[in-house]
């Protein structure tokens, strides 16, 4: 989303276009003028790479960069991803950062294993499941997301901990000096990041700290200009000094604590911010999951995701499982949109009955991932005819064939500002990794000094149950994590060998934006940048389907129309990054052509 401030590093040395630009536009007094204008050398992005020696692709050219960064140093597809995250939490700080979570999906290549981290936010140890209610009735939505009442205890350092104890190779400090540096000389502000700002700026302007940060001298930051965020390289600095747990107890963990329970607003604003209940017991009680991944089977794949308490793994399988029994390949476009849309549905239909955080839920994983189950489910597509939503769930301990004799549960409301990454290495070990801070912006409270926003992502927790007559089994409770849709995803061949790692931002349509790239590129033969830029429909057991503007213009929507099919636009769905192991051994890396911007795919040592 943008290109990164000229630096002496050996980050332009990558499989990008690198070219000499002309002066910038005019910037204001409040913030330096980017590389452009002394004419300096700047990275472009591209969405595509070919070459050796490992790959990175993420939505920013900056953080491609940190990550191919490492693995040229030596660094392995962990070390990348950690670089890479962190250099996000710079670049992108309204989609992810240190105040936030996620799902590592890893791949080792030694032993042809997937492992996974749980590094969800959790709430309050002290809520119950009427945590956003008040008086009686549930809290407004917009007064949640801006609040503290909404933050959750941050696993996203947690993450990082975990992942490079049990498979990196570098330290924390080492990996986080890309970043580090990019927070302290900045970087260029481009279009995508001034409209963020924008959309988020009547709310930022609540919280002074915020307004200083984003919102320098009281204005929008200007395209072209070099954006700058000092806190943020101190407190890197600090996490690399202390360890991740920096973040968990002492001042850092004191100054989240503070700032979540007495929110510190502009009295001039008349904002009220909900206090929250955190305290540095939940801090000091936070841990990461480490737990099998889910897995299915598909045309002789195999098909490894998040497990709850992220729906991905179980949607995005359970989808999969009813479109086994159709040739894809073979079916004409209105015929493929038809199924994947109605798989999405059916899928979506269970997730909102069965799936919450484990620790709390009786998540039947194992038989919503059944290819029993499926069958069971996939006779209720008609090719002449469209379900009706919300449809009711189905029953996975007892499955009985074309029943929707549950109570159906509509989808709740996600945010849809989230941010996924994709690495990999020489050695052939891969990551997929999905984090947020849940809307963009987050909560909009940056923690006073530090230079990072605070998540809102236990806005992600049914305020009250989505169907009164049936259990709702995303309600929060102390410590619980809330279900996520995250869906950072591993294809391996028949020999455990990777063949596709991919995953996107985009709320509850993350699962719809996996599924479709997956089935264009195994179905349908498209080249993975291809799927990936390839219009977009989601389905989430809604009355209508989402449509992006190239399938809402196609003659497809007619067609689907004449099916019984229901649509609304949405302008943009998603934002992918992948990386695919090519038959000779090299890698291949795919982000977006155009959605957030374009993303950015780069490898260590470009090939034809």
């Amino acid at each position: 989303m943008r290109r990164p401030v000229a630096r002496n590093l050996t980050l332009l040395a990558v499989s990008a276009a690198v070219v000499s630009v002309g002066a910038a536009p005019p910037h204001s007094d409040t913030a330096a003028a980017g590389p452009a204008a002394a004419g300096m050398a700047v990275v472009e992005k591209v969405p595509v790479a070919v070459g050796h020696g490992g790959a990175v692709a993420s939505v920013d050219a900056d953080a491609s960069a940190a990550g191919i960064e490492v693995l040229r140093k030596g660094g392995n597809a962990v070390d990348a991803a950690v670089a890479t995250a962190a250099a996000l939490g710079v670049t992108e700080p309204y989609s992810a950062g240190i105040g936030g979570g996620g799902y590592f999906v890893y791949y080792d290549a030694k032993s042809r294993t997937v492992h996974t981290i749980d590094g969800r936010e959790t709430a309050p140890l002290t809520a119950d499941e009427n945590l956003f209610v008040e008086n009686g009735r549930p809290v407004p939505f917009a007064d949640a997301v801006t609040s503290g009442l909404g933050v959750g205890t941050p696993g996203t350092p947690a993450t990082w901990k975990t992942a490079l104890a049990s498979w990196g190779s570098k330290r924390l400090d080492t990996l986080l000096r890309p970043a580090e540096r990019l927070a302290r000389d900045g970087f260029t502000v481009d279009a995508t990041f001034r409209s963020q700002t924008e959309s988020n700026q009547a709310r930022f302007r609540n919280f002074p700290d915020t307004a200083k940060l984003f919102l320098p001298g009281g204005e929008l930051p200007v395209v072209g200009s070099t954006f700058k965020n000092p806190d943020l390289a101190r407190t890197y600095a600090e996490l690399g000094r202390k360890g991740a747990g920096a973040l968990y107890r002492g001042k850092l963990a004191e100054d989240i604590v503070a700032t979540v329970n007495k929110p510190p607003v502009d009295p001039a604003s008349g904002y009220y911010a909900r206090p929250g209940k955190l305290s540095l017991k939940d801090l000091a009680a936070y841990r990461t999951k480490r737990q099998a991944p889910t897995k299915t089977s598909y045309r002789g794949f195999g098909v490894y995701g998040m497990a709850p308490s992220s729906s991905g793994g179980t949607t995005v399988g359970e989808a999969l499982n009813i479109l086994e029994r159709t040739d894809l390949s073979k079916a004409s476009d209105v015929q493929y949109l038809h199924r994947y849309i109605e798989a999405s549905r059916i899928a979506f239909a269970d997730r909102g009955r069965w799936v919450g955080d484990p620790a709390f839920e009786d998540v039947p994983t194992t038989e919503l991932l059944s290819q029993k189950y499926a069958d069971s489910r996939e006779c209720l597509i008609k090719d002449d005819a469209v379900l009706t939503s919300p449809l009711a769930p189905g029953d996975p301990r007892d499955p009985a064939a074309c029943s929707t004799a549950g109570t159906a549960a509509p989808t709740t409301y996600e945010g849809e500002s989230t941010t996924h990454l994709t690495t990999a290495d020489k050695w052939g070990n891969v990551v997929a990794y999905t984090l947020t801070i849940e809307q963009t912006g987050g909560s909009g409270i940056t923690v006073p000094g530090r230079g990072f926003i605070l998540n809102n992502e236990l806005t992600d927790f049914s305020f009250t149950p989505a169907n009164p007559a049936v259990h709702d089994p995303n309600l929060p409770g102390p410590g619980k994590r809330p279900r996520s849709s995250m869906s950072p995803t591993i294809v391996l061949d028949r020999n455990a060998k990777p063949v596709v790692a991919l995953g996107s931002p985009g709320g509850a349509t993350i699962i719809t934006t996996v599924l479709q790239t997956l089935t264009g590129l195994l179905d349908r033969g498209l080249p993975l940048v291809d799927a990936i830029a390839a219009p977009r429909a989601s389905q989430r057991n809604q009355t209508t389907t989402e449509l992006e503007p190239g399938l809402w213009t196609s003659p497809l929507k007619a067609q689907l129309e004449a099916l019984g099919h229901g649509f609304r636009q949405n302008s943009e769905i998603g934002a992918a990054t992948g990386v695919q192991r090519l038959p000779d051994g090299r890698w291949l890396a795919a982000a977006e052509k155009v959605r957030r911007g374009g993303g950015s795919a780069m490898v260590v040592r470009p090939a034809p």
